[in-house]
């Protein structure tokens, strides 16, 4: 029972956290109130991305978050298919970030 108590605390998405889907971030990109994030590695970053977004590994988030983004303003998380990007939402939940929207399916669904 805790096995699957755990698997679905993982896959659920996280209270009061947005989702939009890729095709849709397109009339989101230019709005300057927003912070536009990419929680991949910096080599997958570096290979393709959206112009706009900034890079912040998953792994770094937590550290980085309080000093680069605002806690004022909506952040977009977009990663490669849509789980890191997830879990870097759940991680600025718990830091106090309130304006949080996941790119579902990330850059696997996102055509430029």
């Amino acid at each position: 029972m805790h096995f699957l108590f755990f698997i679905l605390q993982r896959v659920l998405p996280a209270k009061g956290m947005n989702h939009i889907a890729a095709t849709d971030l397109k009339r989101e990109l230019n709005k300057k109130e927003k912070q536009y994030i990419d929680v991949r590695t910096p080599g997958e970053f570096k290979r393709n991305h959206i112009s706009g977004f900034k890079n912040i590994p998953l792994h770094q988030l937590s550290r980085k978050a309080d000093k680069e983004l605002s806690k004022e303003r909506e952040v977009i998380v977009i990663c490669q298919s849509g789980m890191r990007s997830l879990k870097a939402g759940k991680e600025l939940k718990k830091l106090g970030f309130t304006k949080v929207t996941n790119v579902k399916g990330g850059m696997n669904n996102w055509i430029s």
